[in-house]
């Protein structure tokens, strides 16, 4: 017999109490957990108490744990919680593997766990008549690729990012290069331990996990390994933005230097004239030295300015 049932708040939605006392492969997903629903469960199926207060408390790292009668399962991933691709919400999943049953309890609702159980409901001997760990390797397969569109939207967001430096600085980016950089610093954290559990699940002879499922695990692990490739070169990419940024705020400061300079350059030889004709000495005041005086004031400045583009200063 195979069986599929929901829990929400406490409330079984799918079916009713006999599933969880019959026999059978079964598949049970509990949403927004409860201890009540926690401790039930646990009566039925024997789950460790350590286990089901890792559940209750969603801040665990991606772990794989073997205990007696069933393996503790912790997989992670993110959806993005608006179009800032930094506003991310991240999905905490727990499983309880055993060889007829599988339980999965999580917080927020999934789009792809919510496809998962669609193709289950709709075709169940090809997917739980195949065995609960192929069911784990299907969540685990939707909550890595859901990685990729959040990474893929990065990357643009990135590029555009970098034509915009070039083209006019502003503070806001140096602020926005910082989010997007702890951003990739939260999907390595979360994927670094997650490879290596997928990487044991992918083994034969793992506990209630079939030979021919570690095949499909294997193309989850290398699904991870390109999201750590993809965050390895984004990377990469955000610190040459930030160099890029420097680069172009450093050249900016050098421009107004530059532009100062030449100003103080240009006033410092007319302060020297104009007082010089403005002494109070009677020679001083003929009408030569006054043509002398509007010459030098128009000529020298001029002189200078050919001299700087003769330089190419300016």
């Amino acid at each position: 017999m195979i069986q599929v049932c929901l829990l929400k708040d406490g409330q079984l939605l799918t079916g009713g109490e006999e599933l969880l006392a019959e026999e059978g492969r079964k598949w049970i997903d509990v949403q927004q957990p409860t201890e009540e629903v926690l401790l039930r469960l646990a009566e039925r199926f024997g789950l460790h108490k350590l286990a089901v207060e890792d559940c209750l408390h969603l801040d665990q790292r991606p772990k794989l744990e073997e205990y007696p009668n069933h393996q503790f399962i912790v997989l992670q991933g993110f959806t993005a919680a608006s179009k800032d691709v930094c506003d991310l919400t991240l999905h905490e999943h727990h499983f309880f593997l055993a060889s007829d049953w599988l339980i999965s309890v999580h917080e927020f609702p999934f789009a792809g766990l919510d496809a998962v159980m669609r193709r289950v409901r709709d075709d169940p001997k090809a997917t739980l008549g195949r065995g609960t760990d192929f069911i784990l390797y299907m969540l685990a397969d939707g909550l890595v690729d859901a990685q990729f569109p959040i990474l893929d939207v990065f990357s643009d967001e990135l590029e555009d990012l970098e034509v915009a430096i070039f083209d006019k600085v502003e503070p806001t980016q140096l602020q926005r290069i910082f989010e997007m950089k702890r951003m990739l610093v939260t999907f390595r954290r979360v994927l670094s331990p997650q490879r290596d559990v997928v990487g044991m699940l992918s083994r034969r002879g793992m506990t209630n996990i079939e030979d021919r499922t570690t095949l499909y695990f294997r193309d989850v692990y290398d699904h991870l390994v390109r999201l750590y490739e993809q965050i390895d070169a984004g990377r990469d990419i955000v610190g040459n933005v930030m160099d890029g940024y420097l680069s172009m705020v450093a050249n900016k400061t050098n421009d107004i230097t530059k532009q100062l300079t030449i100003f103080s350059t240009l006033f410092l030889p007319l302060s020297f004239i104009v007082g010089f004709f403005g002494q109070n000495f009677e020679v001083l005041s003929s009408r030569g030295y006054y043509y002398a005086m509007w010459v030098t004031i128009i000529g020298f400045p001029a002189a200078l300015i050919l001299w700087f583009k003769h330089k190419r200063w300016l």
